[in-house]
């Protein structure tokens, strides 16, 4: 094989290969990749979850875009934008759970915010799958209602965690429920569970999220699912 040649295919592979690196290497555009992962959304939407400018966000989605990252769908004078496919979520996961592993810094960070974290016992997503077969236990999505419609886990509620409280009543008390939200940097399964276990429910969370659920393989429902009429 000629030296020269392969020098060349081998830097301009791993230029390619950079452009994906390079377009994960900004927080803002990682945070923009875990909202993505619940569900299709606006730049106006992921501006105002984000707390950044439109013009801002709109910037980071192109440099997404430009790596194939992301896709859009326009609609009018809207645009809509997507994770490009399975392969982004499970890029950010790794990335999410890298650093979570290997940097003491993110366990800080979550044990300064989420305190009550620590004295909640989890339920992880073998057990959760036993228990929604065996149909002993109540199962909340505490995420926003928008993302609930974009994909769930099967058997699962909408119970937005800024509405718990007004829909307490509709809530079993005589079984446990078990509440999931976007993922591990997510508070909202943590406030649920809080607020349910001082209204005298037995409640825990899961220790996943949807997006990792569904990228297990595990039971959900999607929006083309639910026409289908199956999971």
């Amino acid at each position: 094989m000629n030296h020269e040649a392969h020098r060349r295919f081998k830097t301009q592979l791993f230029a390619q290969l950079a452009r994906v690196s390079k377009a994960l290497a900004s927080p803002r555009r990682l945070e923009l990749i875990d909202l993505l992962a619940q569900g299709e959304r606006t730049v106006e939407e992921l501006a105002g979850l984000a707390g950044m400018s439109v013009a801002n966000t709109s910037r980071h989605l192109q440099a997404l875009r430009a790596a194939r990252l992301v896709e859009v769908r326009r609609d009018r004078s809207y645009a809509h934008y997507r994770l490009s496919g399975d392969g982004v979520f499970r890029a950010w996961q790794a990335i999410r759970d890298l650093g979570h592993g290997q940097l003491a810094e993110v366990d800080r960070l979550l044990e300064d915010y989420v305190r009550e974290r620590r004295t909640l016992e989890a339920v992880g997503a073998a057990e959760l799958l036993r228990r929604i077969r065996r149909n002993d236990c109540v199962v909340l999505d505490v995420r926003p209602a928008r993302e609930y419609q974009a994909g769930h886990i099967l058997g699962a509620r909408s119970v937005p965690v800024n509405e718990l409280e007004q829909r307490l009543g509709r809530i079993p008390r005589g079984r446990e429920i078990v509440a999931y939200c976007r993922g591990p940097f997510c508070v909202y399964a943590d406030e649920a569970v809080a607020k349910l276990r001082r209204q005298g429910y037995r409640a825990r969370r899961l220790d996943i999220g949807f997006p990792d659920w569904r990228a297990a393989g595990l039971p959900v429902v999607t929006p083309r699912a639910a026409r289908a009429g199956g999971p």
